[in-house]
């Protein structure tokens, strides 16, 4: 079954002055102040895209981690994912660098490296930022 989630933004001005709005519409849980700056520069306590792009990152590969251990047999107690979303100014999204750290009782090391490559792949976000290099940090907790 296919679901659709809706987003919208609204944007008064130019690009380096301007600001705007994002509305999460589907979930309602928010609007967020959007500038150039927060882009750019220092956030300012606004956002920018790429920081809306890290968090879908980080929940969706957190997601498809823990389904990949799932069909394993394996449940993880713990599973902490940061996304970090590089923007170039005059090129784009450059890259995502995501960092977990898992605690997964009875898994080796060496089928948590490959469930870890999997995830990274087979997540659903980063299959969307196939043009940009992305790259996994991953460590097992004990």
């Amino acid at each position: 079954m296919a679901a659709t989630r809706t987003a919208h933004t609204v944007w008064n001005g130019n690009l380096i002055e301007g600001a705007g709005n994002t509305t999460l519409d589907s979930s309602g849980l928010g609007t967020f102040d959007v500038t150039w700056k927060a882009r750019t520069e220092q956030s300012g306590g606004k956002t920018s895209p790429e920081e809306l792009i890290a968090a879908a990152h980080s929940a969706c590969f957190s997601m498809a981690f823990s389904h990949a251990l799932a069909g394993e047999g394996f449940t993880a107690e713990e599973v902490q994912t940061k996304a970090d979303v590089t923007f170039v100014p005059g090129t784009g999204i450059t890259g995502s660098h995501l960092t977990m750290t898992a605690k997964v009782p009875g898994l080796s090391e060496e089928d948590f490296r490959r469930i870890s490559e999997d995830a990274k792949t087979g997540c659903p976000v980063s299959g969307a930022l196939a043009s940009i290099e992305i790259t996994l940090d991953a460590t097992l907790a004990q």
